[in-house]
């Protein structure tokens, strides 16, 4: 039969189970989230003669659990409104609600014979279809079905998502041996489809996966570093994004999981596994008596405020200071300098730089070498036990933990072969099966072709199969390998996506816009117009959308120097330019659909609104934010976000102008950015017709679709609209606002003097009545504002201070 989600319960309302409530309800999905009664009053409670039965105190645990949730940053929910598909109760009052779901999942304490209770209580509620899941981050999930009927059973299995997991892609997706196969395949395409995770089938060892596999090597590597003297500093530094990995790194992620969780999980973890031959590293002698010292002494982590680091304020700066592991006292953080570190870290690609690493003799090569070849052998002995293949330990450890490479993807980076015979001679096994199949002919764990991956290597029948086709999943350079690319530069390429849609592909430095990505993108204009193709999407496979202009003042200036012009005439050149090809997106013959995702700011925001369409990825963070450089936004942000916030309001018969103008204003003068594409779009951004989607491996492959779409409907170009100038008074209003800012001490001058152009631009400049004006109108204003701004030394100042430290400068 086929299993639909249409209603949800979450039962447990801590970190995790409201979360996972939240992120149903970002979806779409209604669901109750339901907690304990609690069993005595609080003082508070008694002080307002409140007793046990009434419905504030018997809801008071989930309502703190949710309130918690709604107030937690970053957001779980992607806009506020979302918690209102969220029902609260208890399960005591509200149990038979669940007779209405068609999908149950327990998010309670890791006690078995509490979740086997909830079980029998489950059992005897749930209608015939419901499917029942534990969000058990260990247990045997056979354990916990344990005395459950024969339909229970084959509707139940474990379902682990990683916090938060709005944000955390990874879904560990446990069968008991029972459950019908129909259920797990429903489940997959539930938390891949629907919920935009990436599903991974574990089989039901102690921990799964993810947190086994992270267990060892993090037990491993805090044990290294205390026997061989290497300081907090130095680890996360080097077992950071120089590795591929998160900034959380090692001690950082300790703190920010608890260093309660994590003693209770390890604790738990070295009694499951006692055939595991890597299982003593959990109970390092050294490792074990500095994390119980600082349990006992509070030191928990973040929630703690205090663990492997402290937030420390010094002369009103804020300071994280770093545990001495001799001393057990916290010491101001120092550079943390190498010389490897300091002649590989902007090595590309990844895999190189990690061998780069491996093979450095220094202190960081010693501590990367030795913790990389831990994470190897230990992940090859780990299949088959706890997963059949080396794609589902790889993905595991990326979506879990946000690594950029998984273990085997490490390893072929090193070279298997090669790698070998120096992991034995360090001390570090490796399982037979890697031998026997370099001894085969299969001389690394994928299988590539053209420099992509293409398939890998299947343990049991001992060769290369091809990964599992999904139509819905477009790899740019799965597109590139197969010879799509039909034009191309440094910056940018323009690929055929077949079916008659390109890919207009940005692959500049944090994707920035650069006057090679104009160039291709005016002759991805003319492939529209001269009917090469029907149609274009703007995206790429990148880790943003576009981070903005590159705006390279030197250059700039030699430019202008070597002809013999000013650089504001060079500056006025470019801008124009970004407007023209912004314009020229707009309104080509052929259908254009931005799809943005993670970061689209600046003029990123603008490539994002120059089409027809918007198919946005969820995790969209997007604004103009030019202001934070000392600019405005000059290709068409301004224009933009007039037409798509202002306009529509001032059609509306008497409408007060000065309440969609504020918003707008609020938007580029204060550089907002969404923190979702469903908030975007209330800002602004996204209009009502444009789509999102959850699960970013599909985003291009539904931008094509609606490209498609659009062209088979007789897709005709927009005609240019006027765009509302308010004028005068309107700016009046704006720069009486911009006044009590700085009379209240909440902006400098500079700050007014950038706001002034802003509300310069969004009213029409000094207009003597409101008017409607042609989109040019605006545009010139733009570009004026701009070329003005850059110039100006405060704004240069501020624009030299976020390229050399990434901060904005406030001047």
């Amino acid at each position: 039969m086929a299993y639909q989600i249409r209603r949800a319960a979450v039962i447990g309302a801590g970190t995790m189970g409201g979360a996972i409530a939240a992120h149903l309800a970002n979806v779409g999905i209604p669901v109750d989230l339901l907690d304990i009664v609690p069993r005595a009053l609080t003082p508070d409670e008694e002080a307002r003669g409140l007793t046990l039965d009434d419905p504030v105190v018997r809801n008071r645990i989930v309502s703190s659990g949710w309130q918690a949730v709604v107030k937690a940053r970053p957001s779980a929910l992607y806009v506020a409104q979302n918690a209102d598909l969220v029902r609260l109760g208890n399960l005591e009052d509200d149990f038979d609600r669940l007779a209405e779901v068609d999908w149950i999942i327990e998010v309670i304490v890791e006690n078995l014979k509490i979740k086997q209770s909830l079980m029998e209580r489950l059992e005897a509620v749930r209608k015939p279809t419901a499917i029942i899941a534990t969000n058990t981050s260990g247990l045997p999930i056979k354990d916990i079905a344990e005395g459950r009927s024969a339909g229970f059973r084959q509707h139940f299995l474990g379902m682990h998502f990683f916090n938060p997991p709005r944000y955390l892609k990874l879904l560990e997706i446990i069968p008991h041996t029972d459950t019908r196969p129909e259920v797990l395949e429903a489940m997959i395409r539930f938390g891949e489809d629907e919920l935009g995770k990436g599903a991974v089938i574990c089989k039901d060892t102690p921990n799964f996966i993810a947190n086994r596999f992270a267990s060892i090597a993090g037990a491993f590597e805090i044990g290294y570093a205390i026997d061989n003297g290497y300081t907090i500093d130095e680890v996360d530094a080097l077992c950071g994004p120089l590795i591929g990995r998160p900034k959380t790194a090692v001690f950082r992620l300790l703190d920010l999981i608890g260093l309660d969780v994590m003693g209770h999980v390890n604790t738990n973890l070295y009694e499951a596994i006692g055939h595991d031959e890597s299982r003593d590293l959990l109970a390092h002698e050294k490792v074990t008596g500095l994390m119980n010292t600082m349990i006992e002494n509070g030191w928990l982590g973040n929630k703690a405020r205090q663990g492997f680091y402290k937030r420390v304020d010094v002369a009103g700066n804020r300071e994280f200071w770093t545990l001495d592991f001799e001393t057990m006292e916290y010491t101001a953080p120092v550079k943390v300098r190498f010389d490897s570190v300091g002649q590989y870290r902007k090595l590309e690609p990844l895999g190189a730089r990690i061998k780069a690493m491996v093979e450095a003799e220094d202190r960081a090569g010693e501590y990367i070498r030795s913790a990389i070849y831990n994470r190897l052998s230990y992940a090859s002995y780990r299949i088959p036990e706890i997963a059949d293949t080396l794609v589902a330990i790889d993905n595991a450890i990326k979506w879990g933990f946000a690594h950029e490479m998984g273990p085997f993807e490490e390893w072929d980076a090193l070279g298997v072969a090669e790698s070998i015979g120096k992991m034995e001679a360090a001390g570090f096994a490796v399982a037979d099966w890697v031998k026997e199949m370099v001894a085969s002919g299969c001389e690394t764990f994928y299988e590539y072709e053209s420099g992509v991956a293409i398939g890998y290597y299947d343990v049991e029948a001992k060769r290369y199969v091809a990964f599992d086709a999904n139509p819905r999943v477009i790899k740019v350079a799965v597109l590139k390998a197969q010879g799509r690319e039909v034009a191309g530069n440094d910056d940018a390429s323009i690929i055929d996506m077949g079916d008659g849609i390109a890919l207009f592909e940005i692959h500049s430095r944090a994707n920035t816009l650069t006057l090679d990505v104009i160039a291709m993108g005016y002759r991805a204009i003319e492939m529209l117009n001269n009917d090469t193709f029907n149609g274009l999407v703007i995206s790429n496979d990148g880790s943003l959308f576009c981070g903005g202009a590159n705006l390279d003042i030197a250059a700039i200036q030699q430019s202008a120097a070597a002809r013999g012009i000013t650089p504001a005439d060079v500056v006025t050149e470019m801008v124009n330019s970004f407007q023209q090809m912004m314009l020229g997106m707009r309104y080509a013959t052929k259908p254009v659909i931005s799809a943005p995702f993670q970061l689209a700011l600046g003029g990123g925001a603008e490539l994002t609104m120059c089409g027809d369409r918007i198919v946005a990825h969820a995790e969209l963070y997007i604004g103009q934010v030019e202001v934070g450089v000392g600019l405005v936004p000059a290709a068409t942000g301004c224009k933009e976000l007039l037409r798509r916030v202002v306009n529509p309001h001032m059609r509306i018969t008497n409408a007060d102008p000065l309440p969609a103008l504020t918003k707008v204003f609020e938007l580029v003068g204060l550089g907002k950015v969404a923190t979702s594409a469903e908030e975007a779009r209330e800002m602004g951004f996204l209009s009502p017709c444009d789509r999102v989607i959850i699960n970013r491996d599909y985003l291009l492959y539904e931008a094509k679709q609606e490209a498609l779409r659009l062209f088979e409907s007789g897709y005709r170009a927009p005609t240019p609209e006027k765009i509302y100038a308010g004028g005068r008074d309107l700016l009046a209003a704006i720069r009486t606002q911009l006044f009590m800012f700085k009379d209240g001490g909440y902006a400098s001058e500079h700050d007014v003097f950038i706001g002034d152009k802003i509300g310069y631009i969004l009213c029409g400049g000094d207009l003597s009545a409101p008017t409607w004006v042609d989109e040019q109108y605006i545009l010139d204003l733009e570009r004026k504002a701009f070329v003005d701004l850059i110039q100006h030394p405060k704004s240069i100042e501020r624009v030299f201070h976020m390229l050399s430290t990434g901060k904005p400068l406030r001047n």
